[in-house]
């Protein structure tokens, strides 16, 4: 079993996976984003835990943050993207390294898990199924924005003309 990438580390990295879902609309695919507070919209995503790969961690945060399971996902084999990037904690620069996976799912009903506020993790304030257009509008860093161009042109791939 490999050990947990976050326990390895040093403080100041992180390790996590998230799931980019769609679900097919006659509008088009639709990418389910979680608001977490002012101008922060995010895909499910999460923390490893110990001795947890990045798929599994993955499944795991989708459940507890949607309520969609395995059983409600159904993964494409080619696409899997990793996000690089910093932010601050604390006053503390911290290097985060997210892998997603994509699901496309035919379930439009997501249960967010309320946490009271003294328990740590994210705290989802809502949700909303997003055409891309209006997925690209709301999500605010670069990073989330290449993650979803990239799972957009595996779900809707151009046709190609033929003379």
């Amino acid at each position: 079993m490999i050990s947990n990438p976050n326990s390895s580390l040093n403080p100041n990295q992180e390790v996590s996976a998230g799931v980019i879902i769609y679900r097919r609309t006659n509008e088009g695919p639709k990418f389910l984003i979680l608001y977490n507070g002012g101008p922060y919209w995010n895909f499910p995503k999460g923390k490893l835990a110990d001795g947890e790969r990045s798929f599994r961690a993955a499944l795991r945060e989708v459940w507890e943050e949607t309520g969609l399971s395995f059983r409600d996902l159904k993964f494409s084999d080619r696409f899997k993207v990793e996000d690089k990037f910093t932010y601050f904690r604390n006053k503390q620069k911290i290097f985060k390294t997210v892998t997603y996976y994509l699901a496309e799912t035919a379930n439009p009903y997501v249960r967010l898990k309320i946490k009271p506020e003294n328990v740590p993790g994210e705290k989802h304030q809502g949700y909303g199924w997003f055409l891309f257009r209006d997925a690209m509008r709301i999500l605010k860093a670069p990073n989330l924005r290449n993650s979803l161009k990239k799972a957009y042109g595996l779900v809707m791939p151009r046709k190609i003309k033929t003379p």
